[in-house]
């Protein structure tokens, strides 16, 4: 008789005691070709030792499970729950808790159907006792969940290369996820505060008391109630201090105002570790007051205190950028970005956080570059973009640049095509590749002042091009790299005027680009061996069949909500959720599936050397990569239905 092969997931978890309750609840079950588990086989676990299972909803193909015997790995079986649903359709910016008012969700759920296409052999585990097992083993029900963050996490952690047992995981998790905790896990500073009025000599003593070497400071005319957020805070640090006596400022005398920072960068409690690092990094700042829902400040996070937590790596790149003074010492530091991704990557850090940190390294190399080449006037009056995966935060590997330049009204240099030349050029030398697109400055279009840049965008929303919707979702995308960060601000203010004055059906227009390459169901048929007797290809892109639908759809909703200050897709996702466009499981679920192909997509890069690697082979991933793809792929279907119902448009 057949066993359950306790090497592979998700039974290469379990205890002893565990393996022994299984093998107890688990028996051989054939199925004829064209046979179907009946209703009472709905309560089974099922492993496919070989064969194949076609999963169907209202006759409809879902997905197949495929036995060893299908895939180029000895003993890489598909697994399935039988007791599984499917997920209620909660979408189009309606709340569950909505639906829930008029309707019994449970009550519109039909169970899936399953048949085999060919004599197959299942080995069929008590439901029952895999419950109880995910109950007290924690690996196992990250397998097995419905939720599809946490299989995403049980596959990150895999891809770490760590030992699996459950004994071990607590200290597993705390590494690999300290990325994903929230800031105030990190014990944050105290609060103390002083009024803008006050001396420097009283905050001089209250850092002293305290043991800090800051205080915030409220400003003039701030009212302490309901309607006053903290975010309006200032800062005072013992560097101001002394900078004022270095003035010859009497501190007993002189008020803190004059030598308090305002507009502070702050961060939310509920945002994770990996966003207060961006931004600590981004802006070179040592120290973000944390706010609570209430728009309070509940503490102050202090670099030193997160760096305790996550290490110094990232830290190290920067400084290694921010030394450079030349092309090699820059180069020197891109070839540690690219370590960087790949040693993320092996902790299983999550997709997101890695790539939001790479758009930062990246855009101080940028910034060193372009402060090399041009002279402060250029630098003062120009803004430098980036704009597509780069602008989104979204870009891993080194495909293409796509910038651009806008420049300060009125401002002009004889050298400025050359400097934009040199740049290009110097990026494709430190790899970034040239945009075929030519989407760079390099090109006039993409390198003008901020008037005329104005009024091409206004000629783009007339949409008489097709070309004209890829240059706006270039430009939507476009994010602050150095220069004059104002020149930006107001190009996105023109994005939404413009919109706002563009034809009512541009966005309908806008969204039929997120629905083509074709029905998804073409993509699940890659998951099938076999077409009619006939081989085909196996091959799945993971761009046209996941990332773009995903991110130009979410780019759509963003478009009609008005949302234009974040561009990358979770900060669209987040904005989405605020003006109730999406629910929040909605949101989450998409972004889970967006980052699962771009670490799909990664982990093709780094181990083919491809660096444009698109394309995977179901044939080649491992039963949990196979189960997730699907899932994912589901996922885009069901957002590509979303799309297609609330712009009234045809997939494909």
């Amino acid at each position: 008789m057949p066993h359950l092969d306790f090497t592979q997931p998700p039974f290469d978890v379990l205890s002893a005691a565990e393996r022994q309750s299984i093998k107890k609840n688990t028996q051989v079950r054939y199925l004829a070709k064209d046979e179907t588990l009946s209703t009472d086989d709905l309560q089974y676990f099922y492993v496919v030792l070989k064969g194949h299972v076609e999963q169907l909803l209202d006759g409809t193909f879902v997905t197949s499970y495929l036995g060893s015997n299908h895939t180029d790995h000895l003993n890489n079986n598909d697994w399935f729950d039988s007791r599984r649903l499917p997920k209620p359709m909660i979408e189009d910016g309606l709340q569950e808790s909505d639906l829930q008012k008029d309707t019994d969700i449970n009550e519109l759920i039909m169970p899936y159907q399953f048949r085999a296409v060919e004599d197959t052999l299942l080995l069929q585990v008590n439901g029952t006792a895999i419950d109880k097992i995910s109950a007290q083993n924690y690996l196992v029900r990250q397998l097995v969940s419905e939720n599809l963050p946490e299989r995403l996490k049980a596959l990150q952690l895999r891809r770490s290369g760590q030992h699996l047992d459950a004994a071990s995981y607590d200290d597993q998790q705390e590494v690999q996820q300290i990325m994903l905790q929230p800031v105030i896990d990190i014990t944050l500073l105290p609060v103390h505060i002083v009024g803008a009025d006050d001396n420097l000599y009283q905050a001089a003593r209250t850092m002293t008391e305290a043991g800090l070497k800051h205080v915030l400071v409220r400003p003039t005319g701030y009212l302490q109630d309901k309607d006053s957020f903290d975010r309006t805070l200032g800062i005072l640090t013992d560097n101001d201090i002394c900078r004022a006596v270095s003035d010859q400022k009497n501190p007993a005398t002189t008020p803190c105002q004059g030598y308090a920072s305002f507009h502070l960068r702050t961060i939310d409690a509920d945002d994770d570790i990996g966003d207060a690092l961006l931004t600590m990094t981004r802006y070179r700042i040592h120290r973000l007051p944390v706010i609570d829902a209430n728009g309070k400040v509940i503490g102050v996070l202090g670099q030193s205190d997160m760096l305790a937590h996550i290490g110094h790596h990232s830290q190290l790149i920067s400084i290694q950028i921010e030394q450079a003074t030349d092309l090699p010492s820059l180069a020197t530091a891109v070839e540690l970005i690219g370590r960087y991704i790949r040693a993320q990557y092996q902790n299983g850090i999550k997709m997101g956080n890695v790539s939001r940190m790479v758009q930062t390294l990246n855009a101080q190399v940028f910034t060193k570059l372009w402060q090399l080449i041009v002279p402060d006037e250029v630098m003062e009056n120009t803004c430098v973009i980036v704009m597509g995966s780069e602008g989104r935060g979204e870009q891993i590997m080194r495909t293409d640049q796509d910038n651009a330049l806008i420049i300060r009204d009125g401002f002009t240099h004889p050298e400025l095509a050359r400097f934009a030349e040199t740049f290009n050029q110097h990026l494709a030398n430190l790899g970034y590749p040239l945009c075929e697109g030519n989407i760079m400055m390099t090109n006039p279009m993409w390198r003008q002042p901020l008037k005329p840049f104005k009024a091409q965008i206004s000629a783009w929303y007339k949409n008489t091009d097709p070309i004209h919707s890829i240059y706006l979702s270039a430009i939507f995308d476009g994010e602050y790299v150095c220069g004059d960060e104002s020149l930006l601000i107001q190009i996105r203010e023109h994005l939404k005027t413009a919109h706002r004055q563009s034809d009512l059906m541009f966005v309908r227009q806008f969204a039929r680009a997120a629905l083509q390459f074709g029905d998804i169901n073409q993509w699940w048929q890659k998951l099938v061996p076999l077409l009619g007797g006939k081989p085909i290809s196996y091959t799945i892109d993971l761009k046209k069949a996941g990332i773009f639908p995903l991110v130009h759809g979410i780019r759509t909703l963003a478009l009609e909500n008005d949302i234009f200050t974040d561009p990358s897709s979770k900060g669209r996702l987040k904005a989405l959720v605020q003006a109730r466009a999406l629910t929040q499981e909605r949101a989450d679920t998409l972004l889970e599936a967006l980052e699962f192909f771009m670490a799909q997509r990664l982990s093709v890069a780094l181990s083919t050397d491809n660096k444009h690697a698109q394309e995977v082979d179901p044939r080649t991933l491992s039963a949990l990569e196979r189960d997730l793809l699907k899932e994912c792929l589901a996922v885009v279907k069901s957002f590509k239905g979303q799309l297609s119902r609330q712009y009234q448009l045809e997939i494909g």
